[in-house]
């Protein structure tokens, strides 16, 4: 994998402020930036500022702006390459856990987790892992997914539910928080088989923490337990939402193969056009066989039929 030419940064508005002067005294061409204060650009280089204060910097000159300008004028510290000094626990060794699958109507549920110690960390930021939010396309997902697997040789673990399966499950659980949480308690479980001796396992707050705990306590996993927002911003978790975005994607085509369709994602007017089509031309039990069947969605589709 080439060495990423994507970054983000959060700026204050003063920070935005000093920013777009130092553009305009380079030279930049601005331009309007949907939800942005504004967009530029100059030779190899693309700057974009949300109106949020995110910052993503692209491009193959994006490293050098970054070093010789953005951090020592503008955010006035070093970050780019200092990973390990501003987040030294994310180079401590930890499982990350973060799934894919949990909106979208067609398509199984994902749970992946990766285990991450400084040397792994190392080699997932070389490969540009911590812009995962940046991924806007299934191929790169697919082949970074690759990547991580070859950077990981023994500390991945995934579980796949595919829809028949979620929804015999899901009854049982009557909530999907629980069911979630089932799901991440396995992958701890499984992920503690291949390293029994990792301290900690960190995952994305969806729910009171009480009902993973509960779940892990369950299958006695003893290790651990920190949930948080944004976790994915740790290299663990978004290396494992990359590993469980890549065996959706790839799920979701093979279902779709038998009906001729690209399987939408989410719950957008074209995955209810999709649902629709398919009800109507093999039937309910087919429907229901690529579906999570406790979607509002999935009851709207299916009244009256």
């Amino acid at each position: 994998m080439p060495e990423p030419s994507t970054y983000t940064f959060k700026l204050t508005d003063e920070q935005g402020k000093t920013l777009k002067e130092i553009l305009e005294g380079n030279c930049f061409e601005f331009s309007e930036l949907a939800y942005g204060h504004f967009g530029a650009k100059k030779g190899k280089c693309s700057i974009g500022y949300y109106q949020s204060g995110k910052l993503v910097v692209q491009g193959k000159d994006a490293k050098e702006f970054i070093e010789f300008t953005l951090e020592p004028l503008v955010l006035q510290e070093a970050r780019l390459g200092y990973d390990e000094v501003h987040h030294p626990e994310m180079f401590e060794p930890h499982f990350g856990i973060d799934e894919s699958g949990k909106g979208d109507l067609f398509g199984p549920l994902v749970i992946a987790g990766v285990y991450v110690d400084a040397e792994i960390a190392k080699r997932l930021l070389n490969l540009g892992v911590r812009d995962s939010k940046l991924i806007h396309s299934d191929k790169m997902a697919n082949d970074l997914s690759k990547a991580i697997r070859e950077a990981v040789p023994r500390g991945i673990s995934l579980v796949a539910i595919n829809p028949s399966r979620y929804n015999e499950l899901y009854p049982r659980f009557r909530n999907l928080n629980v069911l979630l949480a089932w799901g991440h308690a396995t992958v701890i479980e499984n992920l503690l088989k291949l390293r029994p001796e990792c301290p900690r396992a960190l995952s994305d707050q969806f729910a009171n923490p009480q009902v993973l705990e509960r779940q892990l306590a369950k299958k006695g996993a003893n290790i651990h337990l920190v949930q948080r927002t944004k976790a994915e911003s740790d290299i663990a978790v978004a290396a494992a939402s990359i590993i469980a975005r890549s065996k959706f994607i790839r799920s979701l085509e093979d279902l779709g193969e038998p009906f001729g369709l690209k399987l939408g994602k989410g719950v957008s007017p074209l995955v209810k056009a999709q649902a629709s089509r398919i009800l109507e031309k093999k039937g309910i039990e087919s429907l229901k066989s690529i579906c999570k069947t406790h979607f509002k969605t999935f009851s709207e589709i299916t009244h009256n039929k």
